[in-house]
């Protein structure tokens, strides 16, 4: 079975022993994306012993321009995209465990991260990637932070103990509410991120080393840059300083959702009362829905058999369901939260 990594054994930093170290580790990818999928099987290949893969989504015709494990049967079948990347990952490596969960990371999941080695982080919204950030501090799991959207990306490693978390560098990643479903993205800004990604879970799983600079870069002009974090770690922080509260477990902080009494209607609040620019929204939103319409107060749209109204302040109602899941999954794919 070793002949199958022959070339990877022979780069010297991983070696026979290294090899042996990943065929031993089990990671866990949080969303099953264009991150998500380009890191699985970089990480399948490599030989991972164990791979969980939790999402909640299913696969779409728009998922196939640069999410790699997905073909047209998956969309035709509108597979699970947990599913799906099993299936393909299991055929290419048979040798490995693959694990797949259909469903959103959440409280209920905390289980399935006792015996895990290193988190990939593959999702889309910064309500996730707040729990996953606690959740790695609280149960001291390295995971690896990334986000791509347009031809920019950015990744990070995020050592419990070592390295500032989210939490500490919160300041330092731009969060400006643009989803890959609203500006759009291109698949080599996501090989790159998933390729930094993956690189740095390889080092880690071998030999316990992470970079400590985040890497940001715009694969269209070809921009790049790599700052050193080190010095934002914070001794006060909630998250991993020295008296933690890990506030992101708690279910009084995320996304606050509410079904409307009598309505077909879900109401959804952002933790933090906000004023976000309307024209902005507006701008992003008009080439990609229907039945734009707004005033200085809100704007509303129809997005599939949905109806959706967002405030000024973040708040927003999405009219044609009462499914809380799918209403939070309709508000962080236009809005980012």
């Amino acid at each position: 079975m070793m002949e199958r990594y022959s070339r990877q054994i022979l780069f010297s930093p991983i070696g026979e022993e290294g090899q042996k170290k990943l065929l031993k580790s089990h990671v866990l990818i949080v969303g099953a994306g264009a991150l998500g999928c380009a890191s699985a099987e970089m990480l399948a290949r490599a030989g991972i012993g164990k791979i969980t893969i939790i999402d909640r989504d299913y696969v779409d015709w728009s998922n196939l321009g640069r999410q790699q494990l997905y073909t047209e049967e998956d969309a035709k079948q509108k597979l699970p995209k947990a599913v799906a990347a099993k299936k393909h990952l299991q055929e290419i490596n048979s040798n490995i465990s693959i694990e797949a969960i259909v469903g959103d990371f959440s409280i209920d999941f905390i289980e399935h991260v006792k015996d895990v080695d290193l988190i990939i982080d593959g999702t889309d919204n910064f309500e996730t990637r707040f729990f996953i950030n606690d959740l790695a501090m609280k149960h001291e799991i390295p995971w690896i932070y990334g986000a791509v959207v347009r031809s920019y990306g950015m990744t990070v490693s995020i050592v419990p103990k070592q390295t500032p978390c989210l939490h500490c560098m919160l300041q330092a990643i731009p969060s400006d509410g643009m989803t890959c479903d609203t500006v759009g993205v291109i698949s080599p800004a996501v090989q790159i991120v998933a390729s930094y990604q993956t690189a740095e879970a390889l080092k880690y799983l071998v030999s316990g080393e992470v970079s400590k600079k985040l890497v940001s870069f715009d694969v269209w002009t070809r921009e790049h840059s790599a700052v050193d974090m080190t010095k934002l770690k914070k001794a006060d922080c909630p998250s991993c300083g020295h008296h933690p509260t890990y506030p992101y477990l708690s279910v009084e902080n995320g996304l606050k959702t509410a079904v409307l009494c009598g309505r077909n209607t879900v109401q959804i609040r952002p933790q933090q009362k906000q004023k976000i620019s309307l024209s902005e929204i507006t701008n992003r939103l008009r080439p990609i829905v229907k039945d734009l319409k707004g005033n200085a107060y809100l704007i509303s749209f129809q997005a599939d058999d949905f109806r959706v109204v967002l405030f000024q302040d973040g708040r927003a109602l999405i009219h044609g369901t009462k499914e809380e899941e799918k209403a939070k999954a309709i508000y962080q794919r236009y809005f980012g939260a």
